[in-house]
């Protein structure tokens, strides 16, 4: 831990938070704005996002990233940095009572996240970086690795091998796209089960990275949001064990990912379609009648 720090030790990650993160948990959100800003809007997003919690019964992560080191262009927002960063994590879970996610880049940081974090995430680019799955692993904290662009969901089956041969105990994946030529992106919705097949580890949706389009912002990330929705209700019926979305008050506003994130106040209704399709799907009606959920 860098001298100095003003931090707290999660409270959450070992128990409550680790048993999201293992086959057959309960669906849960990981949501956040995609970096982390000023302590007013971070703290403000986060006690939304605990009130969504407690209205409609179902776990919330807080995420937000301290260093977005894959920027498209020179000179593009990267965020706070990993010392202020964690301070600000660390002042978001204290105020909202929410569990913290935030992506690590180097082998370095896994400790130090480790310390204020409750999950460590490992970026879509790097899913395949051994040293840095196996750093996170050896925290102890649960890890989400999210799927490569390029990679067919088998393949992160080394991915998962890799973290728990380290010493993860609890593992989840998280699908956010496969490119499509060049600047865009689709979801294949047979992909979660087989993550799950190929990876004994929950499959989680990324609802807002999927509807990223690469590099077609003037060089740098663009997004068509509207399509969010239709997509989530499709993963979430196509079995997916829990959601990934960026959200933010004022996405327009935002320093990054400011085409793809979900208006917050768009959370809720989102929400309620989700469980109600959810219930509809689970109920004996829909899966025994012709043409149901297991045929």
């Amino acid at each position: 831990m860098t001298k100095g720090m003003d931090v707290t030790a999660p409270q959450h990650g070992n128990g409550e938070v680790a048993g999201l993160f293992t086959p057959g948990g309960p669906f849960f959100l990981i949501a956040g704005p995609c970096v982390l800003e000023d302590d007013a809007l971070n703290v403000s997003v986060a006690l939304e996002l605990a009130r969504i919690s407690e209205e409609f019964g179902i776990p919330v992560i807080f995420k937000s990233s301290f260093d977005k080191a894959n920027r498209s262009q020179p000179g593009a927002p990267r965020g706070p940095g990993l010392e202020r960063g964690l301070e600000q994590l660390s002042r978001v879970r204290s105020e909202s009572g929410l569990p913290v996610l935030t992506d690590i880049h180097e082998t370095w940081q896994a400790e130090p996240v480790a310390q204020v974090c409750d999950v460590l995430q490992i970026p879509a680019f790097l899913c395949r970086q051994t040293d840095l799955v196996e750093a996170a692993a050896r925290t102890g904290r649960p890890v989400n690795i999210k799927k490569g662009q390029w990679m067919a969901p088998e393949e992160m089956r080394g991915a998962v091998a890799k973290a728990r041969a380290a010493g993860a105990g609890a593992v989840a994946v998280t699908e956010r796209g496969t490119f499509f030529g060049f600047g865009d992106l689709v979801v294949d919705m047979r992909s979660f089960a087989r993550l799950r097949e190929a990876t004994g580890a929950p499959a989680i949706f990324d609802g807002t990275h999927s509807v990223q389009r690469p590099g077609r912002a003037d060089g740098a990330s663009g997004g068509d949001p509207r399509f969010i929705p239709a997509l989530v209700r499709a993963a979430v019926a196509a079995g997916a064990d829990a959601l990934f979305l960026e959200v933010h008050p004022t996405p327009e506003r935002a320093p990054s990912d400011s085409t793809n994130m979900l208006p917050l106040g768009r959370l809720r209704g989102l929400l309620a379609d989700v469980l109600a399709l959810r219930a509809a799907l689970a109920s004996p009606t829909v899966a025994a009648s012709p043409g149901g959920a297991d045929d």
